[in-house]
C-alpha cells in the first residue's frame, strides 16, 4: 500500500503516472471542483456509487415526501444492478521509492469502550447488513424508535466511509418481501435527500437554510455565557436522564440513537437556546457516521431552520420521550445508572417553561416569514 498526504491534486496525478495506473473513484458531491481537476490531469473515471441518485439529476426537491417519490420511481424504472467485481492485478511495485512521501501511523484514539462498538471495513459492513436482512426475514421488523438497537441496521458508519453502498442496499433489501422492508429503505432515502440539499445549499454547514432564522436569538460566538451550559450538554450531565444518556452513549461508542439525536439536539437548540452549530459542531467530532450532508441537514431540520423542518412548535419533551420509547428505563438505566437517586441533578431549565420560552421566540420568527 503507498501512503502520501497533501493536495490530490498534485498527489494523485504524480502517482498515477508513475505508477501508469488508472484512476477510478465513488463521486464525492462536496468536492466536485477538486476531483473535477485530477480527473482531467488523469483522464480518470468516476461513479455513482455514494448515493441512489445523482443530486444533479432533475430538479431540486425541498420536501422529502416527494423527493421520496421521485426516488422511488426512479430506482423502478432503473433499479440498481451490482456489478462484479474487477479483476485488477497488483503491480509490481518497490514502495520504498514512495518512503519520503509515506504518512505517519495514525495513533489509536480511540479508547478500549469505542473500538468494541466499531467495526470497520467493507466485510464487517456486509456482515452486518446480511445479519438484518436476516432479522427481517424472520420477522423481526425495523423499528427506528426501538433504543435498544436491535431494530435497526447500524450501517450509517459504513455507508459513510463507503464500506457498503446505497444501492446494493437497495437492490439486496428491495427484494425481501419482509415487513419493515420499506421503512428502512425510507431512512436510506432520507440520506439522499440531506445530500441532495447540501449540494444544492453547500453552505448548510454554517448558515440557516431559512434566512429568517438569523434572526433567532440562539446563543453563539461572542457570547460565552452559554458555555457551560454546552459542556454540560456535552458530558451528559443535563439532570435530563435520555439526554444525558443519549450523550453519554455518544462519548463511549461513537453513536447515537436516532431518536435520541432528535431528543438532544431539540433540548440544546430549543430548550438551552444554544445555536444548533455547537451541537453540530460536536457531533461532527464524535459521531463515527458525522456525515458531510446529513449531519448540517438533520441538526437544521431539528433546529427549524433547514428547508425540510420540523415544525418550529415541534419541541421534544424529553420526558415524556423516556415514557414512551424508554418505558422500562433499561436505556437510561445502562448509561445514567445514577438517574432517580439524589445524587442525579435536576434538569438545568424547566421543561414547561423552556419550551413556554422558545414558542414566545420561535413565532417571533415565524411571523416574518
Amino acid at each position: 500500500m503507498i501512503r502520501a498526504t497533501g493536495d490530490p491534486r498534485e498527489i494523485v496525478p504524480r502517482i498515477a503516472a508513475e505508477l501508469g495506473a488508472e484512476v477510478t473513484w465513488n463521486r464525492r458531491y462536496h468536492l466536485t471542483d477538486v476531483d473535477a481537476q485530477v480527473k482531467e490531469a488523469t483522464g480518470a473515471t468516476s461513479h455513482p456509487g455514494f448515493l441512489l441518485t445523482e443530486p444533479w439529476a432533475g430538479k431540486p426537491y425541498k420536501v422529502f415526501t416527494p423527493f421520496s417519490k421521485a426516488v422511488q420511481a426512479a430506482l423502478s424504472d432503473a433499479p440498481p444492478q451490482p456489478l462484479p467485481a474487477p479483476d485488477i492485478t497488483p503491480l509490481d511495485i518497490d514502495t520504498a521509492e514512495f518512503s519520503d512521501r509515506a504518512a505517519e501511523p495514525e495513533p489509536f484514539w480511540a479508547s478500549d469502550t469505542l473500538a468494541t462498538h466499531c467495526t470497520p471495513g467493507e466485510d464487517a459492513a456486509l456482515e452486518r447488513f446480511h445479519n438484518f436482512l436476516e432479522h427481517l426475514a424472520d420477522g423481526g421488523g425495523y423499528d427506528n424508535d426501538d433504543l435498544s438497537g436491535h431494530s435497526t441496521t447500524g450501517l450509517s458508519p459504513h455507508l459513510r466511509f463507503g464500506e457498503i453502498s446505497p444501492g446494493y442496499i437497495w437492490a439486496e433489501a428491495s427484494a425481501l418481501d419482509a415487513p419493515g422492508v420499506w421503512a428502512m429503505l425510507r431512512q436510506v432515502i432520507w440520506r439522499d435527500f440531506a445530500w441532495h440539499r447540501y449540494f444544492h445549499v453547500p453552505d448548510m454547514t454554517t448558515r440557516n437554510v431559512r434566512e429568517q432564522f438569523d434572526r433567532f436569538e440562539w446563543s453563539w460566538a461572542g457570547d460565552t455565557d452559554h458555555l457551560a451550559d454546552l459542556a454540560l450538554w456535552q458530558r451528559g450531565e443535563t439532570g435530563v436522564p435520555l439526554v444525558d444518556a443519549g450523550m453519554r452513549e455518544l462519548w463511549a461508542t461513537g453513536t447515537m440513537h436516532n431518536r435520541v439525536r432528535m431528543v438532544a439536539a431539540s433540548w440544546l437548540t430549543k430548550n438551552l437556546g444554544i445555536h444548533w452549530r455547537h451541537g453540530e459542531e460536536w457531533f461532527w467530532d464524535t459521531l463515527v457516521d458525522a456525515d458531510v450532508a446529513s449531519n448540517p441537514f438533520n441538526w437544521q431540520w431539528v433546529a427549524g431552520s433547514g428547508d425540510d423542518a420540523a415544525p418550529y412548535f415541534r419541541i421534544f419533551n424529553p420526558l415524556l420521550q423516556q415514557e414512551k420509547f424508554d418505558p422500562g428505563g433499561s436505556y437510561v438505566q445502562r448509561w445514567v445508572p445514577e438517574a432517580f437517586t439524589p445524587l442525579y441533578p435536576e434538569p438545568m431549565v424547566d421543561v414547561k417553561e423552556s419550551r413556554k420560552r422558545a414558542l414566545e421566540s420561535y413565532q417571533e420568527v415565524r411571523s416574518s416569514m
